[in-house]
Order: structure tokens, then C-alpha cells, then sequence
């Protein structure tokens, strides 16, 4: 059977063809050897080995967040793993196992821009006119959220998404904070450029609340975000307020988002990311069983977002996949494998864990 120096898996459509453009030129560079064999597969991890019994995985691959790792791939030698996702938490749990890297740069603008569509359209009440321009009935129209200085946006999360929402919602006229647990270390890295305040704050003057956060899912880590915003946290915004998320769905269970929407606390929502994306995809269609306080949650949103009868916005987690993210997911993968042949094979230039606990 034949071996290859790389795997990418799960590569689809542009991606594809990018990363073998991307590999091409690497090797004309010289940034990878002369022969590098590389193949691109759409499987995930686990269907292609269960379709090639037996064939073993090279060194290095790389993968998107539904491959599930084989525990014999990580006896042995130290594997190494780029992960072509902006998050990393899927395989976080293995940072002492492989060295494992993942793509911090290639969507920043996209996902960014997406929070800002959202928000647009949530503060718009879009759907609401929508249904108005059926009737042109002008007289029953709402009023829709004008952007001002008067008016308090949060982002939660202020890496390098976070940051570019920031500067974009404060292009937009926002008075923009942030909350991150890591605000003394990013006030340095942002000379002051971006105004910090603690959760409790952010709950108290908040009119628009952003989250932005890369998922933890360890216990044991400070950074453990999963239901961050919890029944209590919501409960504690003193005004009504809209809620965008364009991360990670575990970081805001659907089903407090809906019990606040239908309260009248958050006014709209914007949500590309969902908590169960693998399980709820399946349940949408008919392979596996609506159980589960988040994921019937989450099939109401989508119900209430396509029919138009909420102010409610859905997208299936795809904020980065604009023309522009999608060529350089492609180069910044190739950057690391070349990086990785720069450090004699023994590291990424970049890898987890990315922080100190």
C-alpha cells in the first residue's frame, strides 16, 4: 500500500484544490522535499481507516474537528497534527501525546465579519420586515436597534476573532468592551487599544453581548468555558439584549438561549454554531433520535430562523468559509507542515498548549 508523507482529511471542494496548489508551490520553494507525497481525502479519520483495514497512518496528518483519532496512533513515536480549524479543542485532551497545531489565522476576518452580519440582521429586525414587506403594512413595523455610542457591545473571547470583531463593531459606531481571563496578558500584546471588564460588568451594562471564545473543555483548566452562559449568567443581564455566537455552541446551550428569548430577555439571536453539531446534524436528518434538553432547543431556533416568525438567525457553522479563508486554510496548513520540516520533524513553530494554565 502505498505511503504518503501527509494526510489531509476530511479536504472538500476549494479546500481540496487549494492544498495541492499550496503543496506544489512548497515544493518548488524548496520549503518541502522534492517527492513530498501528500494525499487529500474527504473522509474523516475513521472512515478511511475502516475502509483500508490495516493501513497505517504516516507521522503527520492532518484533520478537521469530526475525525476521531485511533488510540494506537498515539503509542510510539510522537505523532504530529495539524488541525484545520480555528479551534482545537477535540484534540486538546492529547497536547502531551502529539504535537498538535491548529489554523489561529485563517478565518480571524471572515468568522468576524459573520458575527457583524448577524448582529446586523438580529438589531434589524430583518425577519420582522420581511414578513412586513408581504402587506407593505409600514404602520405596524417595529423600531430597529440603531447603532450608536449610547448603545454597550461585548465581546467575550478577545483572541484574534475576538479583537477583529472589536475594531469592526467600533467601526460600526458601538461603544465595544470585551471580557477574556486573559485580559492583563492581551492589554500588554494590545498596548490598551482594547477596554477589559469583568463578566459582572459586561452583565450589568450590556446591550449586545458577542461571544467570541475558543472552547475549553477540560475541568482542570482556568480557561473551562463550557455553559459559560448558564441560566444564572442570562439572568444577570439587567437590560434586554441581543446574543451572537460565532464559535463554539457548548459555550451557550441552546436551551437557555431559548428560554431567555421566549422570557424577553435576549430580543434576538445569532448563532452559527450549535452545542451537539454531529448529533444535531444527524437528527435533522432522521439518523438519530431528538433527545436532549439542547438539541430540541436547537431544532426550534432553526424551525423559528427559516420560517422567518422570530428574530432569530441560524447559519450550520459556516462563519469562515469565505472565498478568502478558504485559500488560506490551505496556505497556513502547509505553512505549518513546512515548519515542521524546518524543526527537523520534531515540532510546530506554533503548538498546544498555547497558553499557560
Amino acid at each position: 500500500m502505498k505511503q504518503y508523507d501527509v494526510i489531509h482529511f476530511e479536504a472538500l471542494g476549494a479546500e481540496a484544490k487549494h492544498l495541492e496548489e499550496k503543496t506544489a508551490a512548497a515544493i518548488r520553494a524548496g520549503e518541502l522535499p522534492e517527492g513530498f507525497q501528500s494525499l487529500i481525502t474527504p473522509d474523516t479519520v475513521q472512515d478511511y481507516l475502516a475502509a483500508h483495514p490495516g493501513f497505517l497512518l504516516p507521522e503527520l496528518i492532518t484533520t478537521k474537528t469530526h475525525s476521531v483519532l485511533p488510540e494506537s496512533y498515539l503509542n510510539g513515536s510522537k505523532k504530529n497534527i495539524v488541525t484545520r480549524s480555528a479551534g482545537y479543542d477535540h484534540f486538546e485532551q492529547y497536547a502531551g501525546l502529539a504535537n498538535i497545531t491548529s489554523l489561529r489565522e485563517y478565518c480571524v476576518n471572515a468568522v468576524a465579519q459573520t458575527a457583524v452580519k448577524l448582529l446586523y440582521a438580529a438589531a434589524g429586525l430583518l425577519n420582522h420586515y420581511r414578513q412586513n414587506a408581504l402587506t407593505f403594512e409600514r404602520n405596524r413595523s417595529q423600531s430597529f436597534m440603531e447603532f450608536t455610542k449610547g448603545r454597550t457591545a461585548t465581546v467575550f473571547g478577545a483572541g484574534k476573532i475576538g479583537k477583529r470583531i472589536c475594531e469592526l463593531l467600533e467601526g460600526n459606531g458601538l461603544n465595544v468592551q470585551a471580557v477574556d481571563i486573559r485580559q492583563d496578558e492581551l492589554q500588554k500584546t494590545y498596548q490598551g487599544s482594547v477596554r477589559f471588564v469583568s463578566r459582572e460588568e459586561a452583565a450589568r451594562s450590556s446591550d449586545i453581548a458577542v461571544c467570541a471564545m475558543n472552547l475549553t473543555r477540560s475541568p482542570k483548566s482556568r480557561y473551562y468555558n463550557v455553559g459559560y452562559f448558564s441560566e444564572a449568567y442570562l439572568a444577570s443581564f439587567r437590560k434586554k439584549f441581543l446574543f451572537i455566537n460565532v464559535t463554539r455552541g457548548e459555550i451557550a446551550p441552546e436551551s437557555n438561549l431559548l428560554e431567555f428569548y421566549d422570557k424577553g430577555k435576549i430580543t434576538g439571536i445569532g448563532i452559527d454554531v450549535f452545542s451537539d453539531e454531529d448529533g444535531f446534524q444527524k437528527a435533522l436528518n432522521g439518523q438519530a433520535e431528538w433527545k436532549g434538553k439542547d438539541r430540541i432547543a436547537a431544532k426550534k431556533l432553526v424551525k423559528s430562523a427559516v420560517k422567518g416568525s422570530a428574530n432569530i438567525y441560524v447559519q450550520p457553522h459556516q462563519a469562515f468559509n469565505s472565498d478568502i479563508a478558504a485559500e488560506s486554510k490551505a496556505e497556513n496548513t502547509i505553512r505549518h507542515i513546512a515548519a515542521w520540516y524546518r524543526n527537523g520533524k520534531t515540532r510546530f513553530d506554533e503548538q498546544l498548549p498555547y497558553y499557560q494554565e
